[in-house]
């Protein structure tokens, strides 16, 4: 994480090496890489099982000096003689992905002393409402593969394979469709097409997804639909797509999938720009997953995010 690049003096000193890879609230998160090869220098040739065992004994037994601590610390720091501090060892974790505050992935093995195979997320972009089910199922097994430490080489075919499918005419595009809702569309419609027109006169500062819903009403009026079928109103919920180069010129168009006629769905088929919703919606949040990695992008590929392991 950024913010813990430059190490405040009271975790430790300037020349000292931080431990610390993560803080939430009442959680403190360690590499303990270094000690556990200190400890025990054959440790990377040990199984997995090993591994989680071993690290819980060392984490354990920190537990226990920490706790002690907290002796001193509640008489020097607080000025009395009896507390309620205790340190405690919730979980081994295997690897982890910290994006930011409250934003990150582990894989836990080992909770509270009882073997568990779990992947704990926690914040990440793919699990927001606004982001299509679609995407964001590739993108958690995606990072499942990353936190379990697949190699780049089968990761970039991953995308690679996804992005063929992702783009193809075969895919549904209500899947790829951005989901949100239209807040405050009434406060930027300025006036509606006047005759001759087709597009509705929008006031400056109008969002992507204003836009896109009134293209939607603007299509049902000009094709004459409108008494068949329901236009987007203020608080509605729906999905949004770009588009390619058409004849009204629209750059993006809504829809709700409930109540939609068969013209527009055909328009949408015809001139949705699949190439740029892949890349705006998911290739963006790949990008910063290999930034993180500090992995080479493949030129036309997206990628991914920074991970602390022991194995």
């Amino acid at each position: 994480m950024k913010h813990l690049e430059d190490t405040p003096w009271w975790i430790c000193d300037e020349e000292d090496f931080n431990f610390c890879a993560y803080v939430d609230t009442d959680s403190n998160y360690f590499n303990a890489e270094p000690l556990l090869l200190h400890l025990y220098p054959d440790f990377e040739t040990k199984s997995d099982e090993d591994k989680d065992n071993i690290l819980e004994k060392v984490a354990l037994k920190y537990q226990d000096i920490i706790t002690e601590y907290y002796d001193v610390l509640a008489r020097e720091a607080f000025n009395v003689s009896t507390h309620r501090l205790e340190m405690k060892t919730e979980a081994v974790i295997r690897s982890a992905y910290f994006r930011a505050t409250r934003r990150y992935a582990q894989w836990i093995t080992k909770k509270e002393g009882r073997a568990v195979e779990e992947l704990d997320i926690k914040g990440l972009e793919f699990k927001k409402a606004n982001f299509p089910k679609y995407f964001g199922t590739f993108y958690q097994s995606l990072l499942e593969l990353i936190i379990k430490g697949t190699p780049q080489s089968i990761i970039d075919k991953q995308i690679s394979d996804f992005r063929t499918e992702a783009i193809s005419p075969d895919v549904d595009f209500c899947l790829i469709g951005n989901p949100t809702s239209v807040k405050v569309l009434n406060d930027y419609v300025e006036s509606i097409p006047k005759p001759g027109k087709i597009l509705s006169v929008l006031k400056k500062g109008a969002g992507a997804n204003v836009k896109a819903a009134t293209c939607y009403n603007d299509l049902l009026r000009f094709w004459s639909l409108d008494k068949d079928y329901s236009q987007i109103v203020q608080g509605d919920k729906i999905k949004w797509v770009y588009l390619k180069d058409n004849p009204y010129k629209m750059e993006a168009i809504a829809f709700m999938e409930f109540d939609m006629p068969d013209k527009i769905r055909d328009f949408i088929n015809e001139y949705i720009d699949r190439d740029k919703s892949f890349q705006t919606i998911l290739q963006n949040k790949l990008q910063g997953f290999y930034d993180d990695l500090e992995w080479s992008l493949p030129p036309a590929n997206p990628l991914i995010h920074k991970f602390f392991t022991f194995s």
